[in-house]
């Protein structure tokens, strides 16, 4: 099921603890404008999860995707080491990706930590953070100014 398992990679157990509840924030999705619902889960190394979904406003810009939801929770609640983050959508053929936003929001956390993208019939492929965001920016290239 899953491929290319980065460092670190999960029990199987706890790989469908976090799918099964990206699944279920995926339920509480407020889409009414895409009809895309979406959910993620984090795992911190704590052994923590957080859930989070997309919430959509009328004006479209103030919407949130579900990782940034489950990003903001985990810290607001004081935990900001990563593990993971599995993400699930109603999307068919592919496997739900992060966008751009929610990348860089991710890498902010480090670049070593497991994305796993999902499908509705539970298969997955596991990516690093590094993988979906290549020469990124992060806190320490702050360190770099002259």
């Amino acid at each position: 099921m899953a491929q290319e398992l980065p460092a670190g990679a999960l029990e199987p157990e706890h790989v469908q603890r976090l799918l099964l509840s990206c699944q279920q924030a995926k339920k509480a999705a407020y889409c009414p404008y895409s009809r895309f619902p979406v959910g993620a889960a984090l795992l911190t190394r704590e052994g923590r999860i957080f859930s989070g979904c997309n919430v959509e406003n009328a004006c479209y810009s103030l919407g949130i995707c579900a990782e940034r939801t489950a990003i903001q929770k985990a810290i607001s609640e004081g935990y900001k080491d990563f593990k993971a983050i599995a993400i699930a959508s109603d999307l068919q053929e592919d496997f739900i990706s992060p966008c751009g936003a929610c990348r860089q929001v991710m890498r902010e956390f480090g670049t070593d930590w497991a994305v796993y993208l999902t499908k509705p019939d539970g298969t997955y492929v596991v990516r690093t953070v590094q993988e979906l965001l290549p020469t990124s920016f992060g806190p320490e290239d702050l360190q770099k100014r002259r």
